[in-house]
Formats: C-alpha cells, sequence, structure tokens
C-alpha cells in the first residue's frame, strides 16, 4: 500500500475548556474515500480543518506526505494549500455571488499564479466539464443565483478540482440537496478517487450514504474516534455501541401493504376479493 497522504497523529483539539477532538489518529491513502460519521456537534467539522491546516491541533500533529504541516515553509505552504482543497455544505453560501461562475473557478488559478488568462480559462473550462456543467460555455458567464443548488454545488466542485489537488476534503456536500441530485454528485466524487488517485474526506452524519461511496469509516463521537476500518467491516461488524445506533437510525422503506380498488386496505399484503 502507498504513503498515506494525510495523517493526525495523537491529534487534540480545544476551543477553552472544551475539547472538541481527543487524540484522534487518521491516515488517508490516495485513491480512498474515507468518510467520517458521526451525530452533530460530534467533532467531524474540527477534524476536517485540522486536516486542511484551518485549525492548529492544540497537541499533536498533522502531516502531508509525512511532513508536519506546521513546519512547512512559505512556498511549501502554498503547494500544500493547492493539493488539499474543500468543498463545503451549503453551496448558496460557499459562491461568490458576485462573481460569474468562470471567474469562481479561475480564482484559485489565479492566487496560485498557474499559467496565463487563455491556459487559466481553458482549464477552468475543463474543471467545469468535469463537473458536469455542460457545456462549460453556457455556464461561464452566469452567477451563482441563475443556477440550481445542484449546478451551484458542481461550481464549487470545479473550483476544487480546477488544481488538480491530490486530496479533498468534503464536509456534508449533499446534506442541502435534493434527492434527486444527490446520486449525481456523489458519483463525481467516486470517479475523482478512481480516475484521478484522489484521497477523499467524505463527513457526514448519514450513514446511508456511504455504502456504495466510501471504502473506509470513522466512527466519531464527543471528539473520539470509536472506530475505524473497512467500511463492510464496520457497517456490517459494528465494534461500538454508538456505531450500532446509527446504523439502527438509518431509515428503511417498508412495503406499503395492498391497496383494493375500493381503496380498503389488506394488511396481509393480498388482494381482496369481491
Amino acid at each position: 500500500m502507498s504513503a498515506p497522504l494525510l495523517t493526525l497523529r495523537n491529534a487534540s483539539k480545544r476551543f477553552g475548556k472544551v475539547t472538541a477532538v481527543v487524540e484522534a489518529e487518521l491516515s488517508l491513502n490516495p485513491g480512498i474515500i474515507l468518510a467520517i460519521v458521526g451525530g452533530s456537534g460530534s467533532g467531524k467539522s474540527t477534524v476536517a480543518n485540522l486536516l486542511l491546516g484551518l485549525e492548529k491541533p492544540t497537541t499533536g500533529v498533522v502531516e502531508f506526505e509525512g511532513r508536519n504541516i506546521l513546519a512547512l515553509d512559505r512556498g511549501e505552504r502554498l503547494a500544500f494549500r493547492a493539493a488539499v482543497q474543500m468543498v463545503f455544505q451549503d453551496p448558496f453560501a460557499s459562491l461568490n455571488p458576485r462573481m460569474t461562475i468562470g471567474q469562481t473557478v479561475c480564482e484559485p488559478l489565479t492566487i496560485h499564479r498557474r499559467g496565463d488568462r487563455e491556459s487559466r480559462l481553458r482549464h477552468a473550462c475543463l474543471a467545469m466539464e468535469e463537473a458536469e456543467l455542460r457545456p462549460a460555455e453556457a455556464f461561464f458567464n452566469r452567477h451563482p443565483h441563475e443556477l440550481s443548488g445542484g449546478q451551484r454545488q458542481r461550481a464549487a466542485i470545479a473550483r476544487a478540482i480546477v488544481l488538480h489537488p491530490r486530496v479533498l476534503v468534503a464536509d456534508e456536500p449533499v446534506s442541502m440537496l435534493d434527492v434527486s441530485v444527490r446520486a449525481g454528485i456523489l458519483s463525481l466524487f467516486k470517479r475523482f478517487a478512481r480516475e484521478r488517485g484522489m484521497a477523499i474526506v467524505f463527513i457526514t452524519h448519514d450513514l446511508s450514504l456511504i455504502a456504495h461511496l466510501c471504502d473506509e469509516v470513522a466512527v466519531i463521537h464527543r471528539g473520539l474516534v470509536l472506530e475505524q476500518g473497512s467500511t463492510r467491516k464496520v457497517l456490517s461488524d459494528p465494534e461500538h455501541a454508538y456505531t450500532r445506533l446509527l446504523i439502527d437510525a438509518v431509515p428503511r422503506i417498508r412495503s406499503c401493504p395492498a391497496v383494493s380498488h375500493s381503496g380498503s386496505v389488506r394488511t396481509d399484503g393480498s388482494p381482496n376479493r369481491f
């Protein structure tokens, strides 16, 4: 197995008297989708911020390719920022309403001084196409308010992948989207991992999303990583009672009782006889 790209080693984070993450140990390998699951306030988003370098661990370290990210020099930090990108939960708030979609997707290329204007425009269009905003020319000069929620999230994803990052951290990326568009967004992440070898952290409270998407899962509760392993193993044979509670909370569709032509219900599921 290849060496981990991104690692938490004994990482804790305190905010005043509150400990949001407790001695977390996590590693992320290329081409792997890791789910971090837990209820509201469990510490999921704090873990994401630690991985992104947006928060400094109170104790422990965050490593990128084996190096403590706090020890990186200016040029290395800039490279780290390009290599580890974020997709936020809210596609309505994560896009600047005054910028066109083309400007939004080009912005990371400008910040990181990638290519000239013509090259940036070309790469932005390619990223939009890869995020399935097609044809890119139809969206390039539009503003966020002119797009649906799913299209906005695809624009945010295009912005995140335009630098060809090695790691993508997605924090509840489909929780605000209609069920009808979620599958398409999730399939993008699966394709990025398979075709680009991108490592993806998928943060969610909804276990129903991870079975067919994620290779590995870490369950977090009150800042503690309670268990982690392959998704198949954790879902089929959970070790911790909290994990079992999360699994039991997943809604299951029950078959509807049969309804006769007269409108009466047969609870045994068999048709009414006249």
